[in-house]
């Protein structure tokens, strides 16, 4: 019985070889060689030089941004979904994460006609005699694709512990005198710690590499890490440097899964 139980494992495993381990292999591999095969770091040091440091510098700004944004937006609907009844709370998340069932690039796309010169805002805008938004090809641009498109990764994990969080801590506390700004502070924020950890680096991780936001929505005209590393692959066909690039990345993944192996023990602001 435990050999036709592992078994069923085979396919995730080929599935988990053949597309997460053997791409990561390579990408180390062409990080730390040259075009002839010799062992080197010049790849690593490529994220010193100016252009590449204010790449990282901007994504790891608009990033963190993004996410602060994200977090504003997503604890007071996840604290309200959590206060629902079942069927209400269902229905509303249901509402809340159909966009994502929508492709990630057609809904950037959908932003880019949106916050376009002549596009539908202007457009209305224009119609009441208002003055248009100047607001596609920068940098707010970008951190509004970046939340419109994470901030369920921020909304789903704090809800997930939000409402494992027993009632009758939270009626105990009030019982006791404490106001609904102190249960809120000293209570139900610091029980929902996995969650906020887990949505952070849910976020941030992708925010910090994401490309195609910046090429719609700030027009290629300025340039995130996630951007240099596309151009190093796509443009100059230079894998070593592009790998070096994503290896440094790479530093920032297992930051987020150590925070999230501190805080988040359990897996509760992971389990959806």
């Amino acid at each position: 019985m435990k050999n036709k139980k592992k078994l069923l494992a085979g396919p995730y495993l080929f599935w988990s070889v053949s597309f997460t381990i053997i791409p990561l292999l390579m990408i180390v591999y062409y990080a730390l060689t040259d075009k002839t095969g010799a062992f080197t770091l010049q790849n690593l040091a490529k994220i010193t030089t100016p252009e590449n440091l204010k790449a990282l510098g901007l994504s790891l700004l608009l990033s963190a941004l993004s996410t602060l944004i994200c977090l504003l937006l997503a604890y007071p609907l996840a604290l309200i979904l959590s206060n629902r009844q079942v069927n209400q709370t269902s229905f509303i998340v249901l509402i809340f994460i159909l966009p994502m069932w929508m492709n990630f690039l057609l809904r950037t796309l959908a932003w880019q006609t949106l916050l376009e010169k002549n596009g539908v805002i202007n457009s209305v805008l224009g119609f009441f005699h208002l003055p248009p938004l100047q607001i596609i090809n920068t940098p707010y641009a970008i951190i509004l694709g970046m939340v419109y498109n994470f901030l369920p990764f921020m909304v789903l994990p704090i809800y997930n512990v939000l409402v494992k969080i027993d009632k009758d801590v939270i009626n105990a506390a009030l019982d006791l005198g404490a106001t609904r700004a102190q249960t809120l502070w000293k209570v139900i924020i610091p029980l929902s710690i996995p969650g906020i950890i887990s949505g952070i680096t849910m976020v941030f991780i992708p925010a910090l590499t994401t490309f195609v936001i910046s090429d719609l929505l700030g027009g290629s005209k300025i340039l995130l890490i996630g951007n240099i590393i596309e151009q190093e692959f796509k443009q100059s066909s230079n894998w070593n440097v592009g790998s070096g690039l994503s290896l440094i990345l790479m530093v920032f993944i297992l930051l987020s899964m150590a925070l999230i192996g501190k805080y988040d023990k359990d897996g509760e602001g992971t389990a959806f």
